[in-house]
Protein backbone atom coordinates (compact mmCIF):
# COMPACT_ATOMS: atom_id res chain seq x y z
CA UNK A 1 0.00 0.00 0.00
CA UNK A 2 2.73 2.33 0.45
CA UNK A 3 4.56 1.99 -2.51
CA UNK A 4 1.49 2.95 -4.07
CA UNK A 5 1.10 6.09 -1.83
CA UNK A 6 4.52 6.83 -2.93
CA UNK A 7 4.09 6.84 -6.82
CA UNK A 8 0.96 8.71 -5.87
CA UNK A 9 2.89 11.40 -4.28
CA UNK A 10 5.26 11.39 -6.92
CA UNK A 11 3.15 11.70 -9.98
CA UNK A 12 1.08 14.26 -7.92
CA UNK A 13 4.34 16.43 -7.27
CA UNK A 14 5.35 16.04 -10.96
CA UNK A 15 2.32 17.43 -12.19
CA UNK A 16 3.08 20.28 -9.81
CA UNK A 17 6.18 21.06 -11.54
CA UNK A 18 5.12 20.72 -15.15
CA UNK A 19 2.37 23.08 -14.64
CA UNK A 20 4.54 25.32 -12.81
CA UNK A 21 6.95 25.19 -15.72
CA UNK A 22 4.49 25.35 -18.00
CA UNK A 23 3.19 28.91 -16.54
CA UNK A 24 6.66 29.99 -16.13
CA UNK A 25 7.45 29.30 -19.90
CA UNK A 26 4.43 31.20 -20.85
CA UNK A 27 5.46 34.24 -19.12
CA UNK A 28 8.76 34.51 -20.37
CA UNK A 29 7.77 33.90 -23.76
CA UNK A 30 4.85 36.73 -23.15
CA UNK A 31 2.23 34.67 -23.64
CA UNK A 32 -1.89 35.46 -23.50
CA UNK A 33 -2.42 36.87 -19.61
CA UNK A 34 -5.40 34.29 -20.54
CA UNK A 35 -3.83 31.34 -20.28
CA UNK A 36 -1.24 32.62 -17.76
CA UNK A 37 -4.26 33.03 -15.43
CA UNK A 38 -5.71 29.17 -16.07
CA UNK A 39 -2.12 27.47 -15.66
CA UNK A 40 -1.87 29.10 -12.07
CA UNK A 41 -5.26 28.06 -11.26
CA UNK A 42 -4.50 24.77 -12.18
CA UNK A 43 -1.70 24.80 -10.69
CA UNK A 44 -3.66 25.87 -7.30
CA UNK A 45 -5.78 22.98 -7.92
CA UNK A 46 -2.98 20.49 -8.36
CA UNK A 47 -1.08 21.59 -5.58
CA UNK A 48 -4.33 20.64 -3.34
CA UNK A 49 -4.20 17.56 -4.62
CA UNK A 50 -0.92 16.61 -3.70
CA UNK A 51 -1.41 17.65 -0.16
CA UNK A 52 -5.03 15.49 -0.02
CA UNK A 53 -2.36 12.85 -1.34
CA UNK A 54 0.50 12.87 0.83
CA UNK A 55 -2.00 13.78 4.06
CA UNK A 56 -4.15 10.63 3.01
CA UNK A 57 -0.86 8.58 2.87
CA UNK A 58 0.59 9.71 6.34
CA UNK A 59 -2.61 8.65 7.52
CA UNK A 60 -2.88 5.35 6.17
CA UNK A 61 0.76 4.33 6.53
CA UNK A 62 1.27 5.45 10.22
CA UNK A 63 0.25 4.26 13.48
Amino acid sequence: MSTFFHFLIVVAVGAVVVVLLLGLWNLVSGGSPSRSQALMRMRVLLQFIAIVVAMTALYFTTG
